[in-house]
């Protein structure tokens, strides 16, 4: 497992710190880029900065081209709508909080891409149980991407482990994974996957992984 630091720290937040104000998102590449995105800034919805999610889409390059993404925590959705900007066929979001759910769907009509996302508006940990036709799921590879609270991974370890673990064993060849993590997340939990190539960008941590074809 490689790890390497990055010389772009980003800003940190401390625990206590107040939420930021809402600001306008905006989709910062591909065929959308430019184009707003709804966010209504409440504080259970962390939107990645954008320069942490120029540095996601970087570093995949055209990876994205052609994945069905799956959003696991989605949030705003930015970061799937940059990835079909970027070249991504369709997109799998789930998100539990139901407003913001509805949010991402004004979001999709508003782009309109309506044919190529579909939003679970459910738990994201509950979602690959409840996945019941996942031959939808066959092909194209995906693009997982993972972007809880970062306390899940101190206070739901097991859980994150076992979400992330079960869907990389799922997942078809060629398929991309993102983690976003901090620095309590031991990515070494995860080397029995396979090789991930991690790297710093304070306080926030990303963890990439590729799944292999069989030898």
């Amino acid at each position: 497992m490689s790890k390497r630091k990055s010389s772009r720290p980003l800003a940190s937040r401390g625990p206590d710190a107040a939420p930021p104000l809402a600001k306008p998102l905006r989709i910062i590449g591909g065929k959308m880029r430019g184009r707003s995105i709804l966010y209504s800034g409440d504080p259970r919805t962390r939107p990645m900065k954008d320069r942490l999610r120029e540095a996601v889409f970087d570093v995949l390059a055209t990876a994205v081209v052609g994945k069905h993404v799956i959003d696991l925590f989605a949030g705003t959705g930015a970061l799937s709508l940059e990835a079909l900007s970027r070249g991504a066929v369709r997109a799998t979001l789930i998100e539990r909080h139901f407003p913001t759910a509805r949010l991402i769907e004004q979001n999709v009509a508003q782009l309109e891409i309506g044919d190529r996302v579909r939003v679970h508006a459910g738990d994201a940990f509950l979602w690959p149980r409840q996945q019941r036709d996942w031959d939808d799921f066959v092909q194209p590879p995906w693009l997982v991407l993972c972007s809880p609270p970062y306390a899940f991974y101190t206070d739901r370890t097991a859980d994150m482990v076992a979400l992330i673990s079960g869907l990389c064993r799922r997942a078809p060849a060629e398929s991309e994974f993102v983690v976003e993590a901090d620095q309590r997340f031991d990515f070494a939990l995860l080397a029995d996957l396979g090789q991930w190539d991690v790297r710093e960008y304070a306080p926030a941590v990303l963890g990439f992984h590729r799944i292999r074809p069989p030898a």
